[in-house]
């Protein structure tokens, strides 16, 4: 089971929590906030790539989220719609980010140089470095469906795209991750 996949309860759960903040409930607000802002922020720095951007990113988003949450119909729709929000902020982010940055300035951070000595490295690190070497659209979809439980139209919905394209970007982040896997059994 991914690790951030909520159980069936807890999406009951979460969809109460988000009828009672619409109520009203400053308390269901403050837990819902509290259960979900380590997912979104998590989101967040998927798609900046930057722990600020991330922050300031995800702190924009609930801010959305608090004032547009009477808006949403669908209790169900929570967390689609909130990973909506913090992918609309997080695209601001980098927008405004690319208009003032230095043009010596990189537009991405370094990918980070593997460790010298490959056999003291837990390969779990080793899978996470070369995850983090994939483009960054690889990894923010891997994770939308594998850490955070996301199904596939989920997905699709957040990412506003085809279920289809959802599908054949997720086969070939697959076969990317797997070839840098293989990659890196080759060169030890």
């Amino acid at each position: 089971m991914p690790t951030d996949a909520p159980p069936p309860a807890d999406d009951a759960y979460n969809q109460w929590l988000v009828i009672r903040a619409q109520s009203g409930e400053e308390d269901a607000l403050e837990e819902l906030v509290e259960r979900w802002s380590p997912r979104l922020g998590r989101h967040a720095m998927r798609l900046t790539g930057n722990a600020d951007g991330a922050a300031e990113a995800a702190q924009e988003a609930w801010l959305g989220i608090v004032r547009g949450l009477d808006r949403l119909d669908d209790p169900a729709c929570f967390r689609r719609w909130a990973y909506q929000i913090v992918a609309r902020r997080c695209a601001d982010w980098i927008r405004r980010r690319q208009r003032s940055r230095n043009t010596t300035e990189p537009l991405t951070d370094e990918p980070p140089t593997p460790a010298a000595d490959n056999t003291t490295t837990d390969r779990r690190d080793a899978v996470r470095r070369m995850l983090k070497s994939l483009p960054r659209q690889d990894q923010t979809l891997l994770a939308m469906h594998y850490s955070d439980g996301m199904p596939l139209a989920e997905i699709a919905e957040a990412a506003g795209l085809p279920v289809g394209t959802v599908k054949s970007r997720l086969y070939h982040a697959r076969q990317r991750l797997k070839s840098a896997i293989e990659r890196d059994q080759e060169n030890p």
